[in-house]
């Protein structure tokens, strides 16, 4: 499945769930609740959430389900200023990267979306690797992270990855996903949130687990406990659950946002 496909899926399948379960959505926002039985490998479930995936309102002035979009989410599509400085970033001093990485999203992302799938966990989680690597398997950063998904030594090492000097499975693309994907579903039964999991993707656990009893008196939460907690995250991660929503936001209708769509 090409990017392009991806995207007309997605597309379709809002119009059936619009058509069939109009009752269901709150103020048009979804959010992954928990994880579909694994071994489940039909799109359709992963795209047509049950009532259990459905967020209600949020009081926060600065964060709020965003207005019905044109195409399907299954992770929390939240307004907040941080999402719109990094629609802003991305779309201007940022554009030419980002027009790359939606073009090594072809590459990867069958791939991606396929074991996604199979786990039962929602699509949209793509576009972590989108912000971790801009989908270069071979990315390095200053904090000696490495691969797709950007993991350091040790983190995948305790997921089944080879890190060695002469082999180093960081960088292969179906075994550092398979690894990714296992961290990611680990950290969602952890906090019972896809964003204090992305959130404890990038700064580790224990740091957000801490914050959490801190702030909320308790490490599982909701996707608008990311934002109660986030200025006592590192800036970084303050920034991350944004980035990544932002870069879903152009990825998945990339024309309203002066982009050409990925060729095919």
């Amino acid at each position: 499945m090409t990017y392009h496909d991806f995207t007309r899926v997605v597309k379709r399948a809002l119009a059936r769930r619009k058509a069939e379960s109009a009752g269901l959505v709150l103020a048009g926002a979804l959010a992954a609740g928990g994880l579909v039985a694994a071994g489940s490998s039909s799109p359709a479930s992963v795209l047509a959430p049950s009532a259990q995936f459905v967020t209600g309102a949020v009081a926060d002035r600065d964060m709020k389900p965003a207005g019905s979009s044109a195409v399907a989410w299954d992770l929390a599509n939240l307004d907040h200023p941080r999402v719109d400085s990094w629609v802003g970033r991305f779309t201007s001093d940022l554009k030419r990267s980002f027009a790359t990485y939606m073009d090594r999203m072809d590459k990867y992302g069958s791939m991606i979306t396929s074991k996604l799938a199979q786990r039962g966990m929602p699509q949209d989680l793509i576009y972590l690797a989108m912000i971790e690597s801009g989908f270069n398997p071979t990315a390095k950063s200053p904090a000696q992270a490495s691969g797709l998904w950007q993991f350091i030594g040790e983190t995948g090492r305790r997921y089944g990855l080879t890190v060695t000097r002469k082999v180093d499975d960081r960088n292969d693309p179906v075994k550092a996903t398979d690894a990714a994907l296992s961290y990611l579903a680990d950290l969602h039964d952890r906090f019972g949130s896809w964003y204090l999991a992305a959130a404890a993707y990038n700064t580790g656990e224990n740091r957000v687990g801490r914050i959490m009893r801190e702030v909320t008196g308790s490490e599982r939460g909701t996707d608008a406990d990311y934002y109660r907690i986030a200025s006592r995250l590192p800036q970084e991660t303050r920034d991350y659950v944004p980035k990544l929503i932002a870069a879903a936001r152009i990825a998945k209708d990339p024309e309203k946002y002066g982009f050409e769509e990925p060729k095919s």
